[in-house]
């Protein structure tokens, strides 16, 4: 008998993230990347975090700041996060929230409190490579969801066979990897769904802020308070980061939901790591006091240049047959290349003649389909590299 013949039948299913893997090719000199989907360093807060950090440490506060610390989270973080939902639209108190380990960590959590082997997750098609990488360690089987479709409740029990539907992913804003955003009517129509086949909802918020252009929509969270009047009665479970914001090395992302849901993922919370570093919750929570509402305006200002770059020169610069997604915000534009076409082989030959890197679409499908699609970002990048970047990838498409 091998070490692997001891391994739980769930590691089979488990792979490595072909974004972490394509990220090891990027230090070789002159790659322009528009790969990971990764924040720009050069806007983090940095001096913000260093005072902040410097003020941890003081004598008043180093000993909370090392020691160890509820599994719900830092108090006045969780109270900021308070504020901050019922701007979005959101009431809730200090019980309805969870500090987790960045809002991958609040997938992988959903998913273990949700899904026995061979019941349904309704995802996207596609969808975040992450969320399909947590649930997927729980065994189910996914089926695609289709919110402005035409397909019924029943549809989906009936394919669930002897599993449950369990719930709904989705990021309604800027979707990882599509960029596209779910209308007002879609997420009416998802609530409407869930309700008909009693499952949860998985409200994936992690470019919620980064909003460029077009009116804002409420969260569904926000919009199924507004049907029951209190979050005790809602399905849906919000999850938050400061990664696309903030900081992403700091891992700090939080859960809004009701109490008992709350509950058990504080149990979850206890037996994985006991709590999310309390230094780091400190640290997070001064800068978002200090500066959160005049940073997120600066991100759009960037961020957005950075997209109507992208926008401008795929219009001139990509041939006949090859179609985009225009986002309102985020930072993702998905690209369809003509069919026949296999965004992994185009990987290879960009890297190869022309130093691009991006991310090839069919990872971000559960069936591995989509071979002909390919997720670029705009995040990481000056306009004038968008600018050249994607004027060799038109190079590399039209030959």
């Amino acid at each position: 008998m091998s070490t692997k013949d001891l391994f739980a039948t769930r590691t089979s299913r488990m792979k490595a993230s072909e974004i972490r893997e394509l990220l090891k090719l990027l230090d070789q000199p002159g790659i322009i990347s528009f790969a990971g989907g990764i924040p720009d360093p050069a806007l983090f807060p940095a001096e913000g975090f260093a005072t902040a950090f410097q003020n941890a440490l003081g004598a008043d506060s180093q000993a909370q700041a090392l020691q160890y610390s509820v599994s719900e989270g830092y108090v006045p973080l969780r109270e900021w996060l308070v504020d901050h939902m019922r701007q979005i639209g959101i009431e809730c108190d200090l019980d309805n929230i969870l500090i987790t380990s960045g809002s991958q960590q609040a997938l992988d959590y959903l998913g273990k409190l949700y899904l026995s082997p061979g019941d349904t997750a309704l995802v996207g098609w596609p969808t975040y490579l992450g969320a399909l990488a947590a649930f997927n360690a729980y065994e189910p089987r996914f089926d695609r969801l289709s919110i402005n479709g035409n397909r019924r409740a029943a549809e989906y029990t009936a394919a669930a066979g002897e599993g449950a539907v369990k719930f709904a992913y989705l990021s309604p804003d800027f979707a990882n990897p599509t960029g596209e955003t779910v209308d007002l009517r879609g997420r009416k129509a998802l609530l409407d769904l869930a309700e008909e086949l009693n499952c949860a909802v998985i409200e994936d918020g992690a470019y919620q802020a980064l909003r460029y252009d077009g009116e804002a929509i409420p969260p569904v969270l926000a919009l199924e308070l507004a049907r029951k009047g209190s979050i005790e009665s809602c399905r849906t479970i919000y999850c938050g980061s400061f990664s696309k914001t903030l900081s992403p090395g700091l891992r700090v992302g939080w859960v809004v939901a009701a109490k008992p849901v709350i509950s058990q993922l504080v149990l979850m919370k206890q037996a994985a790591d006991l709590h999310s570093a309390t230094i780091n919750q400190m640290a997070i929570n001064e800068v978002a006091r200090a500066c959160f509402d005049t940073h997120i305006p600066m991100l759009r200002r960037v961020y957005g240049a950075r997209r109507d770059a992208m926008l401008e020169a795929l219009n001139e610069q990509m041939p006949d047959g090859v179609e985009w997604t225009k986002p309102e915000g985020g930072m993702f534009v998905w690209v369809t290349l003509p069919k026949g076409m296999d965004g992994a082989d185009l990987l290879a030959r960009a890297l190869e003649t022309v130093k691009v890197a991006f991310v090839p679409g069919g990872a971000f499908f559960p069936d591995e389909t989509g071979a002909n699609t390919i997720r670029l970002s705009f995040s990481n990048s000056d306009e004038a590299t968008i600018r050249e970047g994607i004027r060799r990838l038109g190079e590399v498409l039209r030959t």
